[in-house]
């Protein structure tokens, strides 16, 4: 029993607390919730947890989850396969479905090269996605990975490989946010504001 608590609580809050951006505080509160909850909830949650491990792997062709060799994006005739968004990682699939503003295909790359980090080219999935751009017939690649020092480098770094393809590369544009006021805009985002700056 540690801090008055039986063996199974404790062991539940250390596993919570693991969780990102879950610290001990809020990991307690989530056990006391399950604790609370009638018992087929707890069994649900933890049978999503343990499907989700089991069932979950990538999509073979664009590295997004999956729990087919292909997964539903990639499958779907309605979308535009001549158009192929490359981001940093599945959270920002997510991201750009919510936007439902696009309606091509994606490649993950699975991160950026980060030297620092000893993460290189042939760590991500750059080799994947140029194969793929030469078996296939797209016309543009969207690079919409972070507006970081790594998500940059990656950026040039993959544009410097895809042109020679004869494929029209763009970037997302970066800017001021929508309600943002332009005093407390950081200097590299204004700077990029400016250079990107569009017709009206």
């Amino acid at each position: 029993m540690r801090n008055g608590l039986p063996e199974p609580i404790s062991r539940l809050i250390d596993s919570l607390s693991k969780l990102p951006g879950i610290g001990e505080k809020n990991a307690t509160r989530l056990a006391f919730h399950i604790l609370k909850t009638p018992a087929d909830y707890a069994e649900n949650l933890a049978r999503a947890i343990v499907d989700t491990k089991i069932k979950v792997s990538v999509c073979l062709t664009c590295f997004n989850f999956s729990v087919e060799k292909s997964c539903e994006i990639c499958n779907d005739y309605k979308r535009d396969s001549s158009i192929i968004c490359v981001v940093e990682d599945p959270m920002d699939v997510i991201a750009i479905e919510r936007t439902r503003e696009f309606r091509g295909k994606y490649h993950v790359l699975n991160g950026v090269i980060s030297p620092i980090e000893g993460i290189g080219p042939d760590d991500l999935k750059i080799n994947q996605l140029i194969t793929r751009l030469r078996d296939t017939s797209v016309k543009e690649v969207i690079l919409a990975t972070n507006p970081s020092v790594e998500g940059e480098a990656t950026a040039l770094y993959l544009a410097k490989l895809i042109k020679p393809l004869a494929i029209e590369v763009t970037r997302l544009a970066h800017g001021i946010p929508i309600g943002g006021d332009i005093e407390y805009v950081d200097e590299i985002t204004l700077g990029k504001a400016l250079r990107d700056r569009n017709r009206i």
